[in-house]
This record gives C-alpha cells, sequence and structure tokens, in this order.
C-alpha cells in the first residue's frame, strides 16, 4: 500500500514537471502564430492515439463493458477534449500572470467534485492544506516576472481557463472508479481515440491549410515534445496516480507547474531567486503534505 502511494505520488509529480514545461512550450507555440490551436489538439491526440493504439498491440487485450464505452467518451470530452483546447485558446487571450492565478483554482474545483462525486471527505485540515497551498502558489506567480503571452487579458480569456479548471477537475473528481476498472494503455487508447474523432470535425479545414514545411524547426521541436511528454508520457502517468492517490492530491501537483517554471526563469536568467520564493514554494509543498495526511488521517 504505501508503495502503491508512493508510486501514485512519483508518477502525478512526474507529470506535472512536464507540465510545467509543457505551459512554456505551448506559450512560444502560439506567439509563433505556426498552427491554431484546435489543430495543435489535433495533432496532439492524433500522436498520442496512435502511440496508445500501437502499444496496445503488445500487451493482453482487456474488454470494455458495454456500459462503459459512453462513459470513457464522456471522460475524453471533460479530461481531454475541454480542457487542453480551452487552455491553448486561453493563452491567447489572457496574461501569463492572469493564466497563472486562475490555474490555481483547480484542487479547489477538484475537492468540491471529490465530495459529490466519490464522497471524499471535505475534512479541516484538507481545507487548510489547500488554502496553504493556494495562497502559496499564488504569492509565487505575483512575485514571479511573466514573459510572452498575450498583453491583456480578455473576458472570453477569464472564461475559457475557468472551463479548463473546472472540467478537469471534473474529470479527476468522477471518473476514478472508471479508470480503476482498466488498464492504463487500454484506458488512454480510447480516451484520445474518442478526444481525436470530436477534433476533427473542427480541425479538418485548418490541417488542410496549415503550412507545416513554414513552421520553424524549433517549434517543431516543441510540438514534437508536446506530442510525445506532455501528452503520449503525461497521459500514461496521470490514470496510473489517479489509481492509487485521491482525486484531490493529484490535483494539487497542478502547484508544481509554476515552480517549475519559477525554476526555469531563475536558469535562464529572466528571473531571480528570493528567500519569498523560496518561502512560497515551502507553503505549497507544506499544503501539500497536509492534504496527504489529511486522507490518511480520514481514512482510519
Amino acid at each position: 500500500m504505501v508503495k502503491d502511494k508512493l508510486a501514485g505520488h512519483l508518477a502525478i509529480a512526474a507529470t506535472y514537471t512536464i507540465f510545467g514545461l509543457n505551459l512554456i512550450f505551448c506559450k512560444d507555440i502560439a506567439n509563433a502564430a505556426a498552427v491554431s490551436p484546435i489543430v495543435l489538439f489535433t495533432l496532439r491526440a492524433a500522436g498520442a492515439s496512435a502511440l496508445f493504439w500501437l502499444l496496445s498491440l503488445f500487451l493482453p487485450g482487456e474488454h470494455i463493458a458495454k456500459g462503459d464505452m459512453w462513459k470513457i467518451a464522456l471522460a475524453s470530452f471533460t479530461g481531454l477534449f475541454v480542457p487542453q483546447t480551452t487552455f491553448l485558446y486561453a493563452i491567447t487571450m489572457a496574461t501569463p500572470l492572469d493564466t497563472g492565478i486562475l490555474g490555481t483554482l483547480g484542487p479547489i474545483f477538484t475537492m468540491f467534485f471529490a465530495f459529490l462525486f466519490l464522497k471524499e471527505p471535505i475534512t479541516f485540515k484538507k481545507a487548510v492544506g489547500v488554502v496553504i497551498s493556494f495562497v502559496g502558489v499564488l504569492l509565487l506567480v505575483l512575485n514571479s516576472v511573466h514573459h510572452g503571452g498575450a498583453t491583456s487579458t480578455t473576458p472570453m480569456g477569464v472564461v475559457l481557463l475557468l472551463l479548463n479548471s473546472i472540467s478537469f477537475s471534473m474529470y479527476l473528481g468522477a471518473f476514478r472508479p472508471l479508470i480503476s476498472r482498466y488498464g492504463v494503455v487500454t484506458f488512454m487508447k480510447w480516451m484520445f481515440l474518442f478526444s481525436l474523432l470530436t477534433a476533427l470535425p473542427f480541425s479538418a479545414n485548418g490541417l488542410i491549410h496549415t503550412d507545416f514545411a513554414a513552421i520553424p524547426v524549433d517549434v517543431r521541436w516543441e510540438i514534437g515534445y508536446l506530442v510525445f511528454f506532455a501528452t503520449f508520457v503525461a497521459y500514461f502517468l496521470i490514470p496510473y496516480g489517479q489509481k492509487r492517490i485521491r482525486p484531490t492530491l493529484v490535483s494539487m501537483y497542478t502547484y508544481l507547474q509554476p515552480i517549475i517554471a519559477a525554476v526555469i526563469s531563475v536558469w535562464v536568467g529572466m528571473d531571480t531567486l528570493s528567500w519569498q520564493k523560496v518561502l512560497f514554494t515551502v507553503l505549497i509543498v507544506g499544503g501539500v503534505v497536509l492534504v496527504s495526511k489529511s486522507r490518511a488521517a480520514a481514512s482510519k
């Protein structure tokens, strides 16, 4: 049990470390205007779908219960299509600062949906842990230097970022029992196939008219990173972690993203390390630990 939980923590920590870099690359791709957001999502869905289906050929086959197929389609819509497309469009309509601030709401939404769908208790310790991490990440975002992206935030940008957080939080809170019934590869190959089929009617025209040969080489590498690491690898690790740790705790790892962004900014000389940033990081980690301890206490 302890080893399973540790493996779950490591999987989700690795996922959100990947997502931290994903945030930077998505902004670069958006600034380059090389491909539209819906075309970029389709490329990610097509690449990950092909990789998961290919991998499934080397694993024992799993039968999907008839009543579960529509649930997987719904999970694909709430966990892949909506959060990824809304984010890709939102970063062209919101400043990096506002993107970071609104991104802090995910664990709060997840705590609510986990209570609603899974009856996961909202204990005092868990609520305090979420608040502590929320304050820490908010202060970190506010005290970091942000470059690139939109120069102002539109109302639609705010709406899309809220939809992003709410949709993925609903996925984390509602579909854990479904995820637990199937192997990671089996579940994700159907998830990405459904998301690809959902995207194609909206992206077909863009795919036809995109001049892929004109995309700069560095942007191609960034798209490759998004397809392989931020989509295939990350979404292999997410359900693996979801089976082992609770939804609220999974969502708390979203707070790794601003830490990763801050570290990279300091590393490349875009920002400076200060004792305040170290303190804010300690608050974030402390809140995650408190939420982890809360679940253990609540289950005794």
